[in-house]
C-alpha cells in the first residue's frame, strides 16, 4: 500500500515542477503578463496620458497609458494643452517605465518617472489631468489635484471642467486625424 502513495506523491511533485517550469516559460515568452520596469526613450506623445516609448535595451516600440490619471480627450477643452505639457516634459527624454498591468486595449498601464519625478503627479499638480476616480475614491493623486484646483492651474482655472469620462459618454471618442 505504501508504494502507490509514494508513486502518487512523486507524480504530484513532477506535475508541480513541470507546471512551474511551463509557467516560467510562458512568462518569458510573453512579457505582457508580468510586471516589468525598464528605461525607455519617449518617441511620441499622443495625448495627456498616452505615449509611445522605445526601450533602451532594444525591442519593439510600446504604447503606454499613464496609470492613476485621466487627461482630457485631445478634442476636449484642455486636451491639446495637456498633450503639449506632457510632450514638453518627456518627448525625446529617457524615462523609467514601471508597467503595473495591461488595459483592455493592450496598453501597459504604467508609473512613469522622469529624472526621479512621478510624471502623473506632476501632470495633475500642473492642472493638466485629473486624479483617476474609481467608485468613491478620488484617486491616487487627490492631494495634487486639490493643490491645482486651489491654485486654479490649467484645467482647474475653469469653474467646473468636464471629466474625460463624462465627455466620452456625451460625445464618444475623438475622431482620428
Amino acid at each position: 500500500m505504501a508504494a502507490p502513495r509514494r508513486c502518487a506523491a512523486g507524480a504530484l511533485v513532477v506535475l508541480l515542477l513541470v507546471g512551474n517550469w511551463c509557467g516560467l516559460a510562458v512568462a518569458a515568452a510573453s512579457p505582457e503578463t508580468a510586471a516589468t520596469t525598464y528605461a525607455a526613450r519617449v518617441s511620441r506623445v499622443f495625448d495627456g496620458d498616452t505615449l509611445w516609448v522605445k526601450p533602451l535595451d532594444g525591442g519593439r516600440y510600446r504604447k503606454l497609458r499613464i496609470d492613476g490619471i485621466d487627461a482630457p480627450e485631445i478634442c476636449q477643452a484642455g486636451g491639446i494643452a495637456s498633450r503639449d505639457a506632457l510632450s514638453k516634459r518627456v518627448l525625446g527624454q529617457v524615462v523609467t517605465v514601471s508597467v503595473r498591468r495591461y488595459d483592455d486595449y493592450g496598453r501597459g498601464l504604467t508609473v512613469l518617472s522622469h529624472q526621479g519625478d512621478d510624471v502623473a503627479g506632476w501632470l495633475v499638480l500642473q492642472g493638466q489631468a485629473w486624479s483617476y476616480r474609481w467608485r468613491r475614491s478620488l484617486g491616487p493623486y487627490q492631494a495634487q489635484e486639490a493643490q491645482a484646483r486651489q491654485a486654479r492651474r490649467g484645467l482647474f482655472a475653469e469653474a467646473s471642467p468636464e471629466l474625460p469620462r463624462a465627455f466620452r459618454q456625451r460625445h464618444g471618442p475623438c475622431p482620428l486625424s
